[in-house]
């Protein structure tokens, strides 16, 4: 186990440390918590709005009643889930120049970057075609294209499926940003101008400069039949796919509890580059598709009481438990587990670097994974169409997260029971030596005394 620990140290620990630290991954990672309260509110009316498909005893009730002004608070999911690339796109780029100002000294400033980089991101929303040597706007009534803009159900390029080329636009767009402000290309304005004036005219070359770029390479690729979006869609399709598997699944669980092992935040670390697939797949899910890994899948179905699915072995150690470390330990943390806080258990059990639960650390919440993906892809609960808060109690995320599905509760709580029955054969195993130490310490106490 030693050895184990080392290798994951020298060869999993060591480069995603490093790579947390990468100025995009901080930035799309404030971009996935910002975006995180708009997704659970749009969510919750998306959730309220099914309700009649799983309880169809209420489908009268809600055609003579809600379904009536359903257009007008339905409004509230557009304006979140509908555009959440936008939400993406702004933070990163906000993110981004505060970043570069802060630890480099470039005199940016964070607003402008991220208003340059929607600007960059709203150039790519339109489709364009070439047509005998002219680049017009697409426009094709059957599929809901206007002036280039296709509507699924609002502006498409704008939802879950802009995520990654609101990224990527955000970091083009303050990289050009910054190479301007460093060569000097900006319009200096005198020390009396105000500063919101001064701070817009700054601006005002890398506009230009970005606005070029974009113009210039999107029309390299439309001349050859495609856009920047659907270029860079390529590879992270490829990559959203692989989730979409039972290995995919399993390798980022495998990974997000390895971090964990070794002392770093495994969710928020694997969190900053799963986010955006998770709600792509969510919102695929909403229009008819049965993607398992989307959404809270993980808190919802997997890492029930925290990472490692540790919930019921709480409560298990704080009755169960022989030794009074894990006794006391166990009672203190029921409470916060209830509410997928684990912290105390993880670092004060502990469970970083401990060889007695690393390895049922791994494996709880893979076969808690494996469960939870079995179950909506053989279609016995919904597929998770709905965002809920992270520290949502076991079985209610689940129900709440597939539309009101009862069953997704249900198996939530066999999740809970799977996961305490892989822990309890090691941590009996470690309770024992921990109350043998204490019967030891206690002994040497009265042979000393």
């Amino acid at each position: 186990m030693n050895t184990g620990f080392v290798i994951l140290q020298k060869y999993l620990m060591t480069p995603m440390a490093k790579i947390s630290q990468f100025k995009i991954v901080r930035a799309v990672m404030a971009a996935g918590m910002a975006s995180v309260p708009f997704s659970i509110v749009g969510s919750m009316f998306l959730v309220f709005n099914t309700l009649p498909m799983t309880f169809t005893g209420l489908e009268v009730f809600f055609e003579n009643t809600f379904f009536r002004v359903s257009d007008l608070y339905m409004i509230a999911n557009t304006a979140t889930i509908g555009i959440l690339a936008l939400y993406f796109n702004f933070v990163v780029g906000y993110e981004l120049t505060k970043i570069e100002a802060e630890e480099t000294g470039l005199k940016v400033n964070a607003l402008n970057g991220a208003m340059l980089s929607v600007f960059a991101f709203f150039m790519t929303l339109p489709e364009l075609i070439i047509q005998n040597g002219v680049i017009t706007l697409v426009n094709d009534q059957n599929n809901l294209v206007f002036n280039g803009l296709r509507l699924q159900p609002f502006i498409f390029r704008l939802g879950t499926s802009g995520i990654f080329i609101a990224i990527v636009m955000a970091i083009v767009a303050t990289n050009l940003y910054f190479l301007c402000v460093r060569r000097n290309w900006v319009v200096k304005m005198p020390e009396t101008v105000p500063l919101g004036v001064s701070r817009s005219f700054t601006a005002l070359i890398p506009t230009f400069v970005i606005a070029f770029f974009v113009i210039i390479v999107n029309g390299i690729f439309i001349y050859f039949g495609t856009d920047i979006f659907n270029i860079i869609a390529v590879p992270f399709a490829f990559v959203t796919n692989l989730t979409k598997s039972w290995l995919g699944i399993m390798v980022i669980l495998f990974l997000i509890h390895a971090l964990w092992v070794v002392g770093i935040h495994g969710a928020s670390i694997i969190g900053a580059f799963i986010t955006p697939i998770m709600l792509t797949n969510m919102t695929e899910n909403t229009a008819g598709a049965h993607i398992p890994f989307a959404g809270e899948f993980n808190n919802s179905l997997v890492i029930l009481g925290g990472s490692g699915s540790t919930l019921l072995m709480t409560f298990f150690i704080a009755f169960f438990a022989k030794s009074s470390q894990l006794k006391i330990l166990g009672r203190a943390s029921a409470v916060p587990a209830i509410f997928n806080i684990n912290e105390p258990v993880i670092f004060g059990m502990p469970i970083v670097y401990n060889p007695y639960l690393a390895l049922p650390f791994f494996l709880a919440p893979m076969a808690c994974g494996t469960l939870g993906y079995l179950a909506i892809n053989t279609g016995f609960i919904h597929p998770i169409i709905a965002l809920i808060p992270w520290p949502s109690p076991m079985g209610l995320g689940a129900f709440i997260s597939t539309g009101g599905d009862y069953k997704a509760a249900i198996v939530a709580i066999f999740s809970a029971i799977l996961a305490l029955l892989i822990y309890i054969p090691f941590v009996k195993l470690y309770d024992n030596k921990l109350y043998k130490d204490e019967q030891g310490k206690s002994e040497n106490q009265i042979q000393t005394a």
